[in-house]
């Protein structure tokens, strides 16, 4: 932590407030009131929208027979449309049960959410954008023939990623695993410092603080000396976070900024659709992503739910290339393409960025998941790691709310005698994910996986570990909103020292977690089981 928070105060810098030396009260009272404030509003469109709905209903009410009739008749329709669509068979029940539940309106409910101009034109600018930065991404064919050569198994990794999601497979590229968001901000401030270029961040929460008016007030420094900095957060992630009208402060600041998904308080299925990726991008030749948000949480800066465990993975190399390329297809969906991409590769002149040799070994691979194309890349990366595991998979994740197949993948890892574990929170930051996350330790535990909560307070690291051969870092959770809803990133990591300082840091989280024994699960089950099975219904929603 680089400021004591004892020294509490603000500085007037260039027309923004910089908290720099902020305690957390301070940040929680104005998290509170942006928040609050923007509840109001949301609050106030749904009433209108539920206003209309009754008015119209009234207008209505003398056809109610025929009308109720029609809707129904639409209501069964619409479940055996939900039936027969390629779609995952949880998100299929869930729809069935609020159809056959709300006859007379289900059915429009789906349709409603379906059927809608906004997500149209959402999927046209992003398949845009990925036009411009697709023929950037192409495979190096000796890479894969080397590495064919040498492991089958981690040929059939790369192989997917690499044919099916777009997503090459990079050597020279040096991997630094960073334990904690401290470690991270740190290491991320130093590197910062050191940009000439251009410094692109992309975040799902960004919130005023230490941690980000560190940040903030070296990206300022940094834009006076003529560094491009382009910064993209989450509509709905910084709705509370960050005070209205901020993007325009920041621009006057030298500071380009695109809102992503701007959130609207108007029912629509594409609100759903959030982007949750962690990525920090350097001259093109230094990268950071991970589970770590710019908020004080993350670096213990505030005490929310305990002690906030978390991770990241900064690459120096030629994998970095892949993150400039995520970043850029977002950012052109709502600013015209660059036709110069090209200077944002980086070619470094001889001598001047030299990777050393032993945290270069290996191979990475970073990859985006999208829930607009029908691939769940993120699910498939985990699943064909969980099948292909030999001797131990590792799993540290905030949130454990499975599909099917992933659930009955780990079963049958553990019941073929892998040693399968799991590490979640044991202090929550949603009550309810939690109660949803323990309804599957009964089916995990009577397969043999071992499960464990982080009992000093909340883990929101997103590191799967196996085998000492293969490490995945980012931001994906086991959970649907990751695998099928939100736009998230990580990197695959093969045979690279980094994969064995990954699993030091499970050992490390496991000493100070509590084994969830059948014993612990029957009481948990005594006290909320009927909680747990309620919830489970809805899990694909939450």
């Amino acid at each position: 932590m680089l400021f004591p928070l004892e020294n509490a105060g603000k500085i007037w810098y260039n027309k923004v407030w910089i908290f720099s030396f902020e305690g957390g009260e301070r940040v929680h009272k104005r998290y509170l009131k942006n928040f609050t404030g923007r509840l109001i509003i949301t609050a106030f469109f749904a009433a209108l929208q539920i206003l209309a709905f009754i008015v119209m209903l009234v207008m209505l009410s003398s056809y109610i027979i025929p009308i109720s009739f029609t809707l129904a008749i639409i209501s069964m329709l619409v479940v055996i449309l939900v039936i027969n669509q390629n779609k995952n068979p949880a998100y299929k029940l869930t729809w069935s049960i609020i159809i056959l539940t709300f006859p007379i309106f289900g059915g429009l409910m789906y349709l409603a959410a379906s059927l809608q101009s906004s997500t149209y034109l959402f999927k046209k600018k992003a398949a845009k954008a990925k036009a411009v930065v697709e023929p950037y991404l192409h495979q190096d064919p000796a890479i894969t023939e080397e590495i064919r050569a040498v492991s089958r198994t981690t040929a059939a990794h790369v192989s997917y990623l690499a044919t099916k999601a777009s997503f090459p497979v990079y050597k020279n590229t040096e991997v630094t695993y960073l334990p904690s968001g401290e470690a991270k901000f740190d290491c991320l401030m130093e590197e910062l410092r050191r940009a000439k270029r251009f410094i692109f961040l992309e975040y799902f929460i960004i919130q005023e603080g230490i941690m980000w008016d560190s940040i903030l007030k070296l990206l300022i420094s940094k834009a006076k000396e003529g560094v491009d900095i382009r910064l993209i957060w989450d509509g709905m992630g910084c709705i509370g976070t960050l005070p209205k009208n901020y993007d325009k402060t920041l621009r006057e600041l030298g500071i380009k900024v695109m809102i992503f998904n701007p959130f609207v308080p108007i029912a629509t299925v594409i609100q759903n659709n959030r982007d949750h990726r962690k990525i920090v991008v350097i001259d093109g030749h230094t990268a950071f992503t991970g589970g770590i948000n710019l908020a004080d949480e993350y670096i213990n800066a505030y005490d929310r739910f305990g002690h906030w465990k978390d991770a990241a993975v900064m690459l120096r190399g030629d994998a970095v290339k892949s993150f400039t390329m995520m970043f850029l297809g977002h950012w052109y969906m709502a600013n015209p393409t660059d036709p110069y991409i090209d200077k944002f590769l980086y070619r470094p002149a001889p001598g001047e960025f030299i990777i050393p040799t032993s945290r270069a070994d290996g191979y990475v691979q970073p990859y985006a998941d999208t829930p607009l194309d029908g691939e769940c890349v993120g699910e498939l990366v985990y699943f064909n790691m969980i099948n292909k595991a030999e001797d131990y998979i590792y799993i540290m994740t905030p949130y454990f709310i499975p599909d099917n197949e992933l659930l009955t993948a780990l079963c049958f890892a553990a019941k073929s005698g892998i040693d399968v574990r799991i590490i979640t929170p044991h202090i929550p930051d949603k009550w309810y994910v939690q109660q949803v996350t323990r309804s599957f330790y009964g089916v995990l535990l009577d397969a043999g996986v071992k499960v464990y909560e982080y009992t000093p307070g909340f883990i929101h690291s997103k590191v799967t570990v196996s085998d000492d051969r293969i490490a995945a870092v980012g931001s994906i959770n086991f959970d649907y909103r990751s695998l099928y809803l939100h736009f998230e990133c990580a990197a695959l990591i093969y045979n690279n020292p980094a994969i064995l300082d990954a699993k030091r840091d499970f050992t490390e989280a496991l000493k100070v977690s509590e084994e969830v024994t059948p014993e612990i699960y029957k009481k948990m089950r005594g006290r909320h089981g009927l909680v747990m099975s309620l919830l489970k219904l809805f899990a694909p929603l939450l």
